[in-house]
């Protein structure tokens, strides 16, 4: 059974990137509706299409060694075209799911990929920085949603929530890093979308309008 599912989830992974890659030719993105993107894929794209054009040389190799072995060459060659397409494909699904803060509905979606889907709650937001790291440890309550192994924004959060991984596993975090192309640009939203909230929330109560960022 856990085979089984754990295909599944495999499956659904593929198909998941092949529709990005529909997106990304399209020039659309997906799940940005009314809010602000902040893009992450920016100068990670070289490296990627760098590994899609190793694929490409090996592709042509492998179907010139075997030329005199058909069913061979018929199967190599499809593995490694479908292995281009998925490294594109994995590009793509960086550029068309950013990162997407909506004051309106008072939420930061952040997002890799299709691997990273977490939404965080604005007023759960304790305080957010500019901070760049290269390097991460692996913490229970924390998050490192890195894009070439670099970190540039540093939530943390008042209240934990919970982040729902590859295969399922649930776990609660209260410090969550991740990768902005303009992190200045995301932290000063930030503090603007975060003092919306709560002014909204503090007119809801009655009480006085939120004091800063």
């Amino acid at each position: 059974m856990r085979a089984v599912r754990g295909a599944g989830v495999l499956v659904r992974h593929e198909l998941r990137l092949l529709v990005s890659l529909v997106l990304w030719l399209a020039r659309r993105t997906h799940g940005v509706g009314s809010g602000t993107p902040f893009g992450y894929a920016r100068g990670h794209g070289a490296v990627m299409f760098g590994f899609a054009f190793v694929c490409v040389v090996e592709t042509v190799v492998m179907s010139v060694l075997l030329l005199d072995w058909p069913t061979v060459h018929a199967v190599v060659l499809f593995l490694d075209v479908y292995t281009v397409v998925i490294v594109v494909a994995l590009h793509a699904a960086n550029v068309v799911r950013p990162h997407v803060l909506d004051p309106d509905s008072g939420m930061l979606r952040i997002r890799r990929a299709i691997h990273v889907d977490l939404r965080i709650p604005l007023e759960r937001i304790a305080s957010v920085r500019r901070e760049l790291r290269m390097s991460h440890e692996r913490a229970d309550s924390e998050l490192n949603v890195e894009v070439g192994s670099q970190t540039t924004v540093t939530l943390e959060l008042a209240e934990p929530v919970t982040h729902v991984t590859f295969f399922g596993r649930r776990r609660d975090v209260r410090v969550v890093r991740l990768h902005a192309d303009e992190p200045d640009a995301l932290v000063r939203a930030l503090a603007a979308g975060r003092r919306e909230a709560a002014e909204r929330a503090a007119r809801g109560r009655g009480a006085a309008p939120y004091p800063g960022g």
